[in-house]
């Protein structure tokens, strides 16, 4: 794994930015053929599939997507959905988002932003605390895919 030429504290967000790209490269290095990453399981007794779950396939892909969105900026919301750029979200939880819902969630927001009651700050820290645990839980999927494909190809030492 490449190391990390900028130190930064251990829990500020560039250092976990930093460590989920450096593993998602070297995953991407290791894995020289993802089509044998089909159909193969992270966990459970074999590698066989269980109902509905993402193959080390699809979390190949959807960390290279994030990886890609990471460092070099989101599209346009209107330009992502046309790509389907939710479509891993749905794989990967396995459901879709329900329209009515986000309306609503939308509905609420406009009124909390009309009425003067946002709290910027208690947002910004419930915002990035879930961006650090997602993306810690992105690096550690990202080893597991590499450690798994490097037993699957007896790389493993």
């Amino acid at each position: 794994m490449p190391v990390l030429t900028k130190r930064y504290p251990k829990n500020c967000l560039l250092a976990v930015v930093d460590r989920y790209l450096a593993v998602v490269c070297n995953m991407e290095q290791v894995v020289m053929i993802p089509s044998l990453l089909r159909d193969v399981q992270l966990g459970g007794h074999g590698g066989q599939a269980q109902m509905g779950a993402p193959d080390l396939y699809t979390y190949f892909t959807m960390l290279k997507t994030i990886r890609m969105d990471v460092e070099h900026g989101l599209l346009p919301r209107e330009e992502w959905q046309a790509k389907g750029g939710g479509r891993w979200q749905a794989k990967v939880a396995g459901r879709k988002a329900d329209e009515a819902g986000k309306e609503a969630a939308e509905t609420e927001e406009a009124k909390e932003e009309v009425s003067g009651e946002l709290d910027l700050e208690t947002q910004f820290h419930v915002h990035f605390s879930s961006l650090h645990r997602i993306l810690t839980h992105l690096t550690v999927k990202a080893q597991e895919v590499t450690r798994k494909y490097q037993e699957m190809t007896g790389q493993v030492l």
